[in-house]
């Protein structure tokens, strides 16, 4: 629950923003209404009715700026203590998470008191935040409503830019081609339902539920209180890195005719290099971040089994080369055997011994793809017979370069790089 209070706390904070960014009645927060009525509009059946009773009748009207003054200063933010309120008592409950680390489990909370030291912290950076904020209030020009002028519902101020927040919404509904459809005699219009209702619908409503999904796929129910590595949830990391690449692309859209006219480009162009992007960078960065994930996986297996590189070279008596390798510390280590084992699900059998259909089997199957795209690629953590090997290993390796070692602390690296020998080391 708390992560669906984080996302109520995302939805609220882009609303309040929106409606402060509104309030001042300016040309250019005229046309972001504007851009909201359209929005509304495109919805079926109920959008101009929906239109009617935000803006108390025809747009602009003359109630809407009243009702928005409402909904910025009181609404909105009882909205959002009432989340943050939910989420602290949900949080003294539950206790807070943890990163892995020596004597951390999913069973304890290690860390600081709340008083003094969490007190301290976060009065600190209540004050940083205040001063910041009262920096930019007397020193930066935020939206200079005099260079706009007051709204007029047929201008457009030129080279409008939304506020970074709802960059991405503007770039979808610029990247959007055109498309409407007339169905008995009414307008559909498909660019604009969905790039502003339908992609921000499913993209809020996948977020909200994708801790269930990922619970579905997994059958596990239990509490959590220890964080896994990025790399330890690789499918969960890369789907984060696509997302992420998704909204950066729909973000530049959003400014593409200021990136057309500051780089002497077609704005055209840019906007087909985006609609082609926005289908295929994503997939790529998914196969990217989820290689990184299990390459990190590879090596800190290697870690556990081979210890730090240190640099240095060792020649042994029958003429090899090997590097010299130092054991981790007990904190690293720690923290590398935290990496939970995930088994995927099996796949189930879709008829009995007689052959009849088993009730529920496409379901069970669907949740088995789901958990192998999970977590059918894992690199295994050794086992405890192969890390007491390793350890065996790597002490002997220590021992037999110890001389090598001491001989190293005594020499000294001359100006001009020669190697001298240190008497005062002996």
């Amino acid at each position: 629950m708390n992560w669906v209070i984080g996302v109520g706390l995302l939805t609220m904070a882009l609303l309040a923003g929106f409606a402060g960014y509104s309030l001042p009645d300016d040309l250019l927060s005229g046309t972001g209404l504007r851009i909201a009525q359209g929005i509304m509009l495109s919805i079926p059946v109920i959008g101009t009715y929906l239109s009617f009773f935000v803006f108390g009748g025809e747009f602009p009207g003359t109630d809407f700026i009243s009702r928005l003054y409402a909904v910025h200063i009181l609404v909105v933010p009882g909205l959002i203590l009432a989340l943050l309120t939910a989420h602290l008592i949900m949080v003294w409950y539950q206790k807070h998470t943890q990163f892995p680390g020596p004597g951390r489990t999913n069973d304890n909370v290690v860390g600081y008191r709340l008083m003094p030291i969490y007190m301290a912290k976060a009065g600190g950076f209540f004050f940083v935040v205040f001063g910041i904020i009262t920096l930019i209030s007397g020193l930066v020009t935020i939206n200079p409503i005099w260079l706009y002028g007051p709204y007029t519902p047929d201008q457009v101020t030129a080279g409008s830019q939304p506020d970074w927040y709802i960059g991405w919404l503007e770039g979808a509904l610029r990247m959007m081609p055109n498309v409407e459809w007339v169905i008995f005699g009414y307008n559909l219009s498909w660019n604009i339902l969905v790039p502003a209702v339908i992609i921000p619908g499913l993209v809020f409503t996948v977020m909200g539920l994708y801790p269930w999904i990922e619970q579905w796929a997994t059958g596990d129910k239990s509490e959590h209180h220890l964080l896994d590595r990025p790399r330890n949830a690789p499918v969960r990391t890369a789907l984060g890195a696509m997302a992420l690449s998704f909204y950066v692309l729909l973000w530049i859209g959003g400014g593409n005719d200021l990136i057309a006219k500051f780089f002497d480009l077609s704005i055209n162009g840019i906007t087909w290099v985006l609609r082609i992007a926005i289908f295929v960078v994503p997939p790529l960065v998914f196969i990217a971040t989820k290689r990184v994930c299990l390459g990190l996986q590879r090596r800190d297996r290697d870690k556990l089994l081979h210890g730090m590189e240190t640099g240095n070279i060792l020649r042994l008596p029958h003429g090899e080369f090997i590097e010299i390798h130092a054991p981790i510390s007990d904190e690293e280590k720690a923290v590398l055997m935290s990496k939970p084992e995930r088994l995927p699900l099996p796949m189930p059998e879709e008829v009995d011994e007689n052959g009849v259909a088993l009730k529920g089997a496409r379901k069970a199957r669907l949740r088995a793809k789901l958990s192998n795209f999970f977590y059918a690629d894992n690199i295994a953590l050794p086992t405890r017979a192969e890390l007491e090997a390793a350890e065996e290993h790597l002490r002997h390796e220590v021992e037999e370069a110890a001389p090598v070692m001491e001989e190293d602390r005594r020499l000294v690296t001359a100006h001009d790089g020669s190697v001298l020998h240190d008497p005062a080391n002996d």
